[in-house]
């Protein structure tokens, strides 16, 4: 896992790996310069004409070093300076070295607008703002987003905050190379507009001060969700691998339990059953022949919890509907203490009757999307509210609670945030949750633990997703191709 670190600890990193290293600060500055320069000749040709706006501070330090070495490698170029604060130190080495060799200006005017450039870069504020622009800054920003150039952010769009809601002007950047580590402001879907796409380079900062801090906010990675995956043994059989029940579908939504039937038969489940209405049947038997169907004595809806002797795990919610007798039904599944995955309807239910709440058994994983979330605990003002919000259901329900959407967020009961480095736009289709349900459940029932249920499942959708998306396309994925490409996310881990 990837360590998302506050402010406070992006300071303390960058002192002790000056220390420690050791390297003067502008060295380390230099450093950080020829990383950004690394990943923008590779983006960007030498027949683009850049302009880079500064700050007096380091993050304008680093625009003014990354200026020098464009000019050295053929960018034509050129340079504002936004002042407004003290210069540091670093900065003013910098401005001495780009001094006569690269066109210097000083913004002063709501009138400019930085004309005759391809790409713009920013380098007016880094990560440690901590209060809104203003005055001549935010004229800059606003200059800025009235470019039609393309705006690249050094660290961090100017104006926002990295750990923090953001008020105030923001640089709306369509790229940002940020250093070392991940910041949450980039996670949370309020700041995509002003992100963009971003990009972490290595800038060589103590590695072994990272690992010592104490973090509770992580990116995934490939390389730690690994370490999650199980073996299995030779002569292992069916039975170890756990027992799963499902309950899903109803009149005209039959679809969603075939999805998350299939999606945890690929998950590795050993059995799977699936209870479904009586009206159910045929369609289950004939898409799905490796499970075994339990059949409600209801044509059309679920109406009765099922036996769950022999079932280690259940799923629960995709096209239940909601009707009374479904909510009593699913009070009696809760009141089994069976660990569970809840999703769609069931959400839909606890939120509408949230005394069952306290029904829901420990180590549970609850995957509402953001809507269904709001339902369980009313609006938040911000994302990063809603991230606290989460981490107080984990809490209460001592169990992980997966907010669906980009970077899908887990909260676990520990007071931990997970964010997933795999999905895409094209995942935004219906059944896409039905299949996670599946995948989750199925894992479940193999005796993962259920935050690591949580990371391994969402992982292998998100990546299942990305390879269906590069064969298929964005705009044609369905829901089936995430079912159809989980085998090969698996084999991209083992």
């Amino acid at each position: 896992m990837i360590k998302i670190l506050d402010i406070g600890q992006f300071r303390q990193l960058d002192a002790h790996t000056i220390q420690h290293e050791p390297i003067a600060s502008i060295d380390l500055m230099e450093r950080a310069c020829k990383a950004f320069v690394n990943w923008f000749v590779l983006k960007f040709d030498a027949t683009r004409r850049i302009t880079i706006v500064c700050g007096t501070g380091n993050n304008g330090g680093d625009g003014l070093g990354i200026a020098r070495l464009l000019h050295e490698r053929g960018y034509p170029i050129n340079a504002w300076l936004v002042r407004g604060g003290n210069e540091t130190a670093d900065f003013s080495i910098n401005l001495k070295r780009l001094e006569g060799k690269v066109e210097i200006r000083n913004f002063v005017s709501t009138a400019e607008i930085f004309p005759e450039c391809d790409v713009l870069i920013d380098a007016l504020f880094g990560s440690g703002l901590t209060r809104p622009a203003q005055g001549e800054y935010e004229k800059a920003i606003n200059a800025m987003n009235n470019s039609d150039a393309i705006r690249v952010a050094v660290d961090i769009p100017s104006g926002l905050f990295a750990d923090q809601h953001s008020t105030g002007p923001i640089v709306k950047a369509h790229h940002t190379v940020t250093f070392q580590l991940p910041r949450l402001a980039f996670l949370v879907p309020e700041n995509h507009a002003v992100v963009g796409e971003w990009q972490i380079v290595d800038i060589g900062l103590d590695k072994s001060f990272i690992q010592s801090c104490e973090a509770s906010r992580y990116y995934m990675t490939r390389k730690s969700v690994r370490k999650i995956l199980m073996r299995r043994d030779e002569f292992s059989h069916k039975g170890d691998y756990g027992h799963a029940l499902l309950i899903a579908g109803s009149l005209g939504r039959m679809g969603a339990a075939v999805l998350a039937a299939r999606g945890a038969l690929r998950a590795g489940a050993g059995l799977l059953t699936v209870h479904v209405p009586g009206g159910g049947n045929y369609i289950l038997q004939t898409t799905v022949p490796e499970a075994m169907v339990s059949l409600d004595p209801n044509e059309n809806i679920f109406s009765q919890a099922p036996s769950l002797d022999g079932c280690n795990v259940v799923g629960i919610g995709p096209g239940i509907g909601q009707s009374e007798v479904t909510v009593a039904s699913l009070r009696d599944v809760l009141e089994s203490g069976k660990p569970m995955i809840l999703d769609a309807d069931a959400l839909n239910i606890l939120g509408a009757n949230r005394e069952l709440l306290n029904l829901v058994p420990q180590g549970s994983i609850l995957t509402p999307h953001p809507k269904e979330f709001q339902r369980l605990v009313g609006s938040w003002p911000n994302d990063f509210d809603r991230l606290t919000k989460q981490l107080a259901l984990a809490r209460q329900l001592q169990s992980v609670v997966l907010v669906k959407g980009a970077h899908t967020a887990m909260a676990t009961p520990e007071g931990n945030l997970y964010f997933n480095c795999t999905g895409n736009p094209g995942m935004a289709t219906g059944g896409s949750g039905d299949v996670l349900t599946g995948i989750l459940t199925g894992l479940l029932a193999q005796g993962y633990s259920t935050t690591d249920t949580a990371l391994l499942g969402t992982y292998l959708h998100g990546l299942a997703g990305d390879l269906a998306a590069r064969e298929k396309g964005e705009h044609a994925l369905i829901a089936s191709d995430l079912i159809e490409f989980l085998p090969a996310a698996f084999r991209t881990l083992t």
